[in-house]
């Protein structure tokens, strides 16, 4: 068992990384479109200093790494980043989530330097809906990025989708035959009301129950949960007849996911954020010792949260911009 255990006797065993709070989309429910606050590329922590602290994670007991953004592609260098990482002898699982709008050219180096498998932001197949939604973002590089992941033997590949109502949900169908036809997993998401994007965007907000129903009537038959369908991670996995892909749901409105939790996250600047949908944070910058810093990490795990708010305070809300926390 992980040697960091929250108040709530869950073992912390993922962290998830922000390398960027940059993304080369806008998608409205992440962050505004205009009058973004930017954190200082200076006071980003370098990739030695990442990995110094990831290190310090996996003496720990955490053996999985995601990392994110903003949009990780986006940051000069990760692939040395993701080399560094893979050399770790405590890190058993090393991924990544991105818009895949430059993965294109990338992703084969990536699997090759220890990317193991992928998370894609993928909100709609058509080219209009898709612009409007990350404001001017082409869909085509996104598709070839998908094609280049799972070509690359990236596995899984999972495509996310939040589903808005009124804007993208008449592609709920759409999206599963898609996946289903490239063999790649699938999870459908709830807004989440985080940060003033955020917030704005649960006025499209349609529930995870609704989104199977549909599911169940396209497909014809019952879904099955799938076996281990329900991990440590956000979603609800069933499985689809047809073939080997899963589709899952992450409600976190609706049913939250957080009885399990088993992660947190470090920003690009050096925060500790102990949950998704609440102001907390505690800085491990470079200048104290490895122990110092490990003792910090203890400390903090032990003021875990036991869940988000979004349904009961809305004082207590991250507003936070999902582009800073690896949204």
């Amino acid at each position: 068992m992980s040697g960091l255990i929250d108040p709530f006797n869950r073992s912390i065993r993922y962290l998830r990384v922000s390398v960027t709070d940059r993304c080369n989309y806008r998608c409205f429910y992440c962050m505004p479109s205009q009058g973004m606050e930017w954190e200082e590329r200076s006071e980003f922590l370098t990739f030695e200093e990442m990995t110094r602290i990831i290190r310090l994670f996996t003496e720990l007991g955490v053996d999985k790494v995601r990392l994110t953004g903003g949009e990780p592609l986006v940051r000069r260098g990760l692939l040395e980043l993701v080399k560094q990482l893979h050399t770790l002898p405590g890190l058993k699982d090393l991924s990544m989530s991105s818009n895949a709008h430059l993965l294109g050219e990338q992703a084969q180096a990536l699997k090759d330097a220890g990317v193991s498998r992928i998370n894609i932001s993928l909100d709609s197949l058509d080219p209009e809906t898709f612009r409007k939604i990350t404001v001017n973002g082409d869909l085509q590089p996104v598709l070839e990025g998908i094609d280049a992941a799972l070509t690359a033997g990236m596995q899984p590949v999972k495509i996310n989708m939040v589903v808005m109502r009124g804007l993208n949900d008449g592609e709920i169908e759409s999206m599963l035959d898609y996946a289903v036809e490239r063999g790649a997993d699938l999870r459908y998401i709830e807004t989440m009301p985080i940060g003033e994007a955020g917030i704005a965007g649960t006025d499209y907000y349609m529930p995870a129950v609704e989104i199977l129903s549909r599911l169940k009537e396209h497909l014809g038959e019952e879904l099955i949960p799938a076996k281990g369908g329900k991990g440590a991670g956000p979603a609800r996995y069933y499985q689809v007849s047809s073939g080997p892909v899963r589709v899952g749901v992450i409600s976190a409105l609706s049913r939250h996911f957080c009885d399990d939790c088993n992660r947190v996250r470090l920003t690009a600047k050096g925060d500790l954020v102990l949950c998704l949908g609440q102001e907390d944070r505690v800085s491990l910058r470079n200048g104290f010792s490895d122990e110092q810093i490990k003792a910090v990490i203890l400390d903090a795990i032990a003021h875990k949260p036991r869940s988000h708010e979004f349904n009961d305070d809305n004082s207590k809300v991250s507003l936070r911009h999902m582009s800073s926390l690896g949204g």
